[in-house]
């Protein structure tokens, strides 16, 4: 165990002890509450599956022959149209209301559907002609007009057929060549990355198993207690990012952002937020490393970034990616089959989903893909880790700084998804013995989970 520096004190001062317990309850008071109230909140599963379905279903007709068992599988417009029926008319937006009248089979409920209210005043007419399909005929000229109500092309699509058009005259081959491109994107590079992880997480056991793997490098870690941590996860992170900043920050946003579109408004809030949010716990972190005894610092630093070679950094995070994808997919599939859709995702998740806003998208994608990992990467990994490494070993103070990892991000059903990635981004930075692979990884992690929901959402 690292001893402290000289002319330090081991005895920490009562007002440390003291605002460490405050911290803690208070932290735990959040964290707590935080994670009973995700129960309550709209889990984006059900959003992603209908995403999914609907660029299937329009990707289909410009599918290989060779592709279309592993891509569409059963009858994309019947997958489509029974996982409408499962959810309430009142959680339906008005594209997925017209969607439904425009797929439903049967014509009693076609016609029902009629009834349900559209907040698009230009959608009504085509939700009427489609209600009432079965019971009057619509001319050509009439579902040309129309289908001139709307430019989403899954829609008119759809519309046209169900209104009487013919197959290919209803078909837009460019969009659905764009929509095919985007499935193969989606579908099938992370089949791929799933397949060289899991090669790669076998041979990696197989050499443990052999004893070939290289020795891990000494556990560098700043003369810091546990006190310090308790400051800066529950104090720092917690009670003055999570709870006081956005006090200070929300008014401020609000001015920012008045008279702008919702998805630049969210894509500003996203952005503010987090700042706001990563400012305390690295002020905290700053002060704590500075009143250190420079003369015990590494050539490296106390975080242990080495920045160079990039190159081998860029590999190794890569590497990681990759052997960490099989053990968290398949933790979210065992959980989800075992316990069932907890609800509780990452709200950004949806609202990267839903925006086409460029400029919105480009704050998501910095906030997502720069800014959290390397802020959650200098807490859990570069600090939290090696100190908590001091005290537990080194397999504790992976499993500690992962646990806090995933609760930090109030999820319960993404709460043992985020366990395994944390331990295994734990198991990078003490394999590496540098900061900067787990930064990358974390970033490849966001960033293709980002490109996946841009491209479903597009």
């Amino acid at each position: 165990m690292t001893s402290p520096p000289s002319g330090r004190s081991t005895a920490a001062p009562s007002w440390k002890v003291l605002l460490s317990l405050l911290s803690l309850v208070l932290a735990t008071t959040v964290w707590a509450f935080g994670l009973v109230d995700s129960f309550s909140k709209p889990t984006v599963a059900p959003a992603l599956s209908l995403e999914q379905q609907e660029l299937t279903l329009l990707a289909e007709p410009q599918i290989p022959a060779p592709l279309r068992t592993l891509l569409i599988g059963a009858d994309a417009s019947d997958s489509l149209l029974s996982s409408l029926r499962q959810i309430p008319l009142e959680r339906l937006d008005d594209r997925q209301k017209i969607l439904f009248t425009a797929l439903e089979t049967d014509a009693e409920h076609r016609r029902s559907l009629q009834q349900v209210e559209l907040e698009s005043s230009d959608l009504l007419q085509l939700q009427k002609a489609l209600a009432e399909v079965e019971t009057r005929h619509v001319s050509a000229e009439e579902r040309s007009r129309l289908l001139l109500l709307t430019s989403d092309p899954l829609i008119r699509r759809l519309a046209c057929e169900a209104l009487g058009g013919e197959e290919k005259s209803c078909l837009d081959q460019t969009s659905a060549r764009n929509a095919a491109r985007r499935l193969v994107i989606s579908e099938l590079l992370p089949l791929l990355a799933l397949l060289i992880g899991g090669l790669l997480l076998v041979r990696h056991l197989w050499q443990l198993l052999r004893r070939r793997l290289p020795s891990w490098p000494t556990l560098t870690a700043p003369p810091l207690g546990i006190l310090d941590m308790v400051l800066l996860v529950a104090g720092g992170f917690v009670v003055l990012g999570e709870v006081l900043m956005p006090l200070l920050v929300i008014p401020m946003s609000s001015v920012l952002t008045r008279g702008l579109s919702e998805p630049l408004t969210q894509g500003i809030n996203v952005f503010l937020g987090y700042v706001a949010l990563a400012a305390p716990p690295l002020l905290i972190l700053r002060q704590q490393l500075g009143q250190l005894d420079q003369a015990l610092t590494p050539s490296q630093g106390w975080l242990q970034w080495r920045l160079k070679p990039v190159g081998s950094a860029l590999l190794q995070g890569a590497r990681g990616w990759l052997m960490v994808l099989p053990p968290v997919v398949l933790c979210g599939w065992l959980i989800a089959r075992l316990i069932g859709d907890q609800g509780g995702s990452n709200p950004l998740l949806e609202i990267v989903l839903n925006s086409q806003d460029p400029v919105a998208l480009t704050l998501l994608s910095l906030t997502a893909v720069v800014l959290a990992p390397l802020f959650e990467e200098t807490i859990f990994r570069g600090v939290l880790l090696p100190v908590l490494g001091q005290s537990l070993g080194r397999s504790g103070g992976v499993l500690v700084s992962a646990l806090v990892f995933a609760v930090a991000h109030l999820s319960i059903g993404e709460l043992a998804p985020l366990l395994v990635l944390g331990i295994g981004l734990g198991l990078l930075r003490l394999s590496t013995g540098r900061l900067l692979p787990c930064v990358l990884m974390h970033s490849l992690w966001n960033g293709v989970t980002f490109l996946n929901l841009v491209l479903l959402g597009g």
